[in-house]
């Protein structure tokens, strides 16, 4: 058994002060943290005016993550770090005095725009938990995610898992046995996470971590079928499709078994969407295509379709239809108009049908969001060229090589400059 050591609990200063009222809607947010000290203070920052109290643990930092926290108002506590996420969320939660939970990671902001909908959420009585929008920034497969992150301050609800842990099961529970309950889904975007850079996944060691820790769940929890999809989505992302594959394979028959999870459908939806992704890269065009149809026909939101969505439209277009492409294409940017690659690949459909001032919109569109889109920039001198705006196409190619070079893609940005010398641009 792990050591948890408490630590004086600090004065607040900036989070509210009048738990001790036990309003009905006060929240304590708890976060478990190591070695944070560059994002702890935005994160805690993004949830003052909502939460009431702020109850960091930590796991072993050696920066000034724990000064920062308590410089913030945050109530800090010691755990010692047993390779079970779970058990120093609950530790987490063990101190709240609120009668709600919210949950961050040091690496997530909540948005501003999602509060008036968040307080509303705490006022409800019938409500156990919400399920948030998680806008996984720098994600390459999949840039948004459903998490349980605001739930009632209740013995019975706690988390389970070694790794990717979740309170879904205690709320399954708890509404099978008491049905007045229900469960919220706010619709939009609840938080920002930072932590799927590559960059970020290198510095922490997440791939390791992660395949350890959920082997471990699964060896005590063979039947997990959240736990087979998330593995199994890791293995099929670095390139061990069979293994992936059967993961996958094992979490649609465990479901297939019945479940009465309240997110069975986003499990289901995980499991589908992810292999899907390993047909495609096996060029099992049709499975794939099955298998993306039956995640869209699940009931989960809108939003988190867009990556299902994202990837069909690029199979159409593999496949030369572009046509189809295009309508699934129009209906990601209807669902995410702030999405830039929506718009790119829009633009790339576009292209290739010979739309080339639709594309050329389209494109724009893209670098409005971003504006340091090299490959949208790119596209787009391409498409000028052949709408014969020569000036307007070097134009889009020289901010193509720059922004290729300040992101590292030098062999990109030296392509481009032999194709415009090829051309008899320069």
């Amino acid at each position: 058994m792990a050591r948890r050591h408490a630590s004086p609990r600090e004065s607040p200063k900036g989070f509210g002060q009048d738990l001790g009222k036990c309003k009905s809607t006060a929240v304590s947010l708890c976060a478990i943290v190591k070695n944070e000290s560059h994002r702890i203070a935005d994160c805690l920052d993004s949830a003052k005016d909502f939460v009431d109290e702020a109850i960091i643990v930590d796991t072993g930092s050696t920066d000034d993550t724990i000064a920062i926290a308590k410089k913030s108002g945050a109530k800090v506590f010691k755990f010692e770090w047993c390779d079970d996420f779970a058990a120093a969320r609950n530790y987490a939660l063990s101190h709240a005095t609120g009668n709600w939970i919210l949950v961050l990671d040091a690496d997530e902001k909540l948005e501003p725009e999602a509060k008036p909908a968040l307080h509303q959420i705490v006022k409800q009585p019938e409500c156990i938990a919400a399920n948030l929008v998680r806008q996984e920034i720098g994600a390459q497969q999949s840039p948004y995610s459903l998490v349980s992150r605001l739930f009632r301050r209740r013995k019975d609800i706690n988390f389970c898992g070694y790794y990717h842990e979740s309170i879904d099961d205690s709320i399954a529970k708890i509404c099978h046995q008491e049905p007045s309950w229900k469960v919220f889904t706010i619709p939009g975007v609840s938080i920002q996470h930072y932590g799927y850079s590559n960059s970020e996944i290198s510095l922490k060691g997440k791939h390791e971590l992660a395949l350890r820790l959920m082997h471990k769940h699964l060896d005590r929890f063979p039947s997990d079928a959240y736990m087979c999809s998330k593995l199994g989505a890791l293995y099929v992302e670095s390139g061990d499709l069979e293994r992936g594959m059967a993961l996958l394979e094992r979490g649609i028959d465990i479901l297939g078994r019945g479940s009465n999870l309240q997110t069975q459908s986003q499990i289901e939806f995980e499991l589908y969407y992810h292999t899907a992704i390993a047909h495609t890269q096996k060029s099992q065009w049709q499975l794939a295509l099955n298998f993306y149809q039956q995640s869209l026909g699940l009931d989960v939101p809108e939003i988190v379709k867009l990556p299902a969505l994202n990837n069909l439209g690029n199979l159409w277009q593999a496949q030369g239809d572009s046509k189809s492409a295009i309508a699934v294409y129009q209906r990601v940017t209807d669902i995410a108009p702030n999405f830039a690659k929506g718009f790119y690949n829009l633009g790339i459909a576009l292209k290739a049908s010979g739309q080339l001032q639709q594309a050329v919109d389209a494109y724009d569109r893209a670098l409005a969001i971003d504006p340091e889109y090299a490959d949208a920039y790119q596209n787009l001198g391409v498409a000028l060229i052949h709408s014969g705006q020569i000036q307007q196409a070097i134009a889009a190619f020289t901010s193509a090589i720059k922004y290729h070079e300040q992101q590292n893609n030098p062999e990109r940005a030296q392509a481009i400059r032999a194709g415009i010398r090829d051309l008899g641009l320069v």
